[in-house]
């Protein structure tokens, strides 16, 4: 994991949490290319290796999240240089969801577009009562491409989904916590530590349960019930010989905290 990035910013806190901030804040953090290669380089290599980090917070600095695709980036671009872009924004979305950390989108403010469709890739979602969403691709002639559609109607159900990415209209913090889009609606001035409480309490847990269990649930999500369970005890079964998992039970045993070294 590189220590610096241009339109990331990075700070670890206690070890075990990553705290990322989109920062282009003078372009409501839309993302231009470059930001995509870095956010793509950033979650690729903690695929490769954790470094020690358990939980992501993943946040906008300033006013707002992500305003979605730099469209004055996009304005003069050909056809082909704009497809070259989007699969590069594709890849940047698919090393969200393929990171084995969870990650929580801490959404600040405005997250549009494909700023949205960010959000959505995380594991849940905490959001500022100044918080909007709105995927707004429909209104451009295109509709969401990292995602969008799939984890939208999974969070907030079909008919929910059609109505948001057809009509391109935003919508609060408080309403996408009462379709189930976000877990969570905070002040905005305690919503870093709210959501930093909730990154902490998953890093004092084992890591390779929490890895593993996350990917139960999101295979879970794509297959059938039967091929799910077979997966999940998979994972289960892994678990069993680690050091965590006989750390977990001693110190539970000693009435003491445990000391998870993911091993």
């Amino acid at each position: 994991m590189k220590a610096d990035y241009e339109y990331l910013l990075l700070t670890r806190i206690d070890d075990h949490v990553l705290l990322v901030e989109y920062n282009r804040p003078q372009d409501a953090n839309a993302k231009n290319t470059a930001m995509s290669e870095e956010q793509h380089d950033l979650f690729e290599s903690l695929y490769v290796d954790q470094n020690g980090i358990r939980c992501v917070i993943l946040t906008g600095r300033g006013k707002h999240f992500s305003a979605g695709a730099d469209l004055k980036e996009r304005k003069e671009m050909t056809d082909a240089e704009w497809q070259r872009q989007h699969a590069q924004f594709e890849q940047g979305a698919i090393a969200i969801k393929n990171c084995p950390v969870p990650i929580i989108a801490a959404v600040n403010g405005a997250a549009y577009g494909g700023g949205c469709e960010t959000a959505l890739n995380c594991d849940f979602i905490y959001a500022s009562t100044a918080a909007k969403f709105a995927l707004t691709e429909i209104t451009l002639g295109i509709i969401p491409g990292t995602m969008g559609t799939q984890h939208l109607a999974h969070a907030a159900g079909e008919r929910r989904a059609k109505e948001i990415i057809l009509t391109g209209l935003p919508f609060t913090a408080e309403q996408a916590h009462s379709w189930g889009i976000v877990n969570k609606v905070c002040q905005p001035d305690a919503l870093i530590d709210d959501t930093l409480a909730t990154a902490r309490r998953i890093a004092t847990n084992a890591p390779l349960a929490v890895m593993r269990g996350k990917r139960a649930i999101s295979v879970a999500r794509y297959t059938d019930a039967s091929t799910g369970y077979q997966f999940e005890l998979e994972a289960y079964n892994r678990l069993v010989g680690t050091e965590d998992r006989r750390e977990g039970v001693l110190a539970y045993n000693e009435n003491r905290k445990p000391d998870f070294r993911g091993k």
